[in-house]
């Protein structure tokens, strides 16, 4: 093994289970090919990484950040459902796309991306679903980057520093440590590809309701694709938040990114705010409740 992958580890990990490191890796890379050496390589480093940044299994930080992958995960579907039947609605009430550009497109499929990356995340393929989903907004920020790129010393910093907080939230999960991953809710190939073609045909349904005359409003639209985010997630997800950290970091990406949808503004960020931390003192009472009532049984 390549001893520049062991010292990405803390010195005192690498000590204790260097060699046990070392071994592994020697009996997994055994008469492999060069992928096969690659993708190990890659679990050591951002195994390395996950201890250096505090955000191992066995830290809180990675605890943390297992409670909140999922809901981030739900977050970031949702908002490329509600970005795509957008899309979808101007376009069947003006009769003309509003991503006419070549890069209108491919951002659009990039948001599809990101939708079904989301959806196979939280079925239960969490490592290639988170993945999917991060490459989804990753392509679509690089793209909205390149296509505003000459324009760019013109526009305002604040403009283009709101790139940033949907990447951050997609990148979320990618911290989550492997073996704190949830557990697979769709056994089945064919249960997989039902739900991958539920979400885009969800999608265009909820596009075309609000162009038919149903009085659907851009709130409306945001909940609903929340709401079976939600509910995709399930109440394995749900029954993993037993702190106030843990719920803040959930609750946070449905508020970043209702504010990207227009939802959420500067008039409703504070009853927001003020309705979540009831939320989290509300679920950390019933933790707590739940914890003595289980410690005197």
């Amino acid at each position: 093994m390549n001893r520049r992958l062991l010292r990405l580890y803390p010195a005192g990990f690498r000590r204790a289970f260097g060699d046990e490191i070392a071994e592994a890796y020697r009996e997994a890379t055994e008469d492999a090919g060069p992928l096969t050496r690659l993708r190990e390589a890659g679990d050591i480093v951002a195994h390395a990484l996950r201890l250096r940044l505090g955000v191992g299994s066995a830290q809180r930080g990675g605890r943390l950040f297992a409670a909140a992958a999922p809901f981030a995960l739900a977050a970031t579907g949702a908002h490329a459902a509600f970005l795509l039947a957008s899309s979808l609605n101007r376009a069947y009430v003006t009769g003309r796309p509003d991503v006419e550009t070549p890069f209108g497109y491919v951002m659009s499929g990039f948001s599809v991306l990101t939708l079904i990356g989301a959806v196979v995340a939280l079925s239960g393929r969490f490592a290639a679903g988170a993945r999917t989903t991060f490459a989804g907004v990753a392509g679509s920020t690089a793209c909205f980057v390149i296509a505003v790129l000459p324009d760019a010393l013109e526009m305002p910093l604040e403009y283009l520093a709101y790139l940033a907080p949907p990447l951050a939230i997609a990148a979320l999960p990618l911290l989550c440590p492997p073996d704190l991953h949830p557990p697979c809710r769709i056994r089945t190939t064919t249960g997989l590809v039902a739900l991958m073609l539920w979400a885009p045909l969800s999608v265009v349904l909820l596009g075309l309701l609000d162009a038919g005359g149903f009085g659907m409003i851009v709130l409306w639209r945001f909940a609903v694709t929340v709401t079976a985010a939600l509910v995709l997630a399930g109440r394995p997800a749900l029954s993993e938040i037993r702190t106030a950290g843990q719920f803040a970091l959930a609750a946070a990406p449905f508020l970043v990114l209702g504010y990207f949808a227009g939802v959420v503004s500067e008039d409703t960020a504070l009853p927001c705010l003020v309705l979540l931390a009831s939320a989290g003192l509300a679920v950390r009472l019933w933790r707590r409740r739940h914890s003595d009532t289980a410690g005197h049984a």
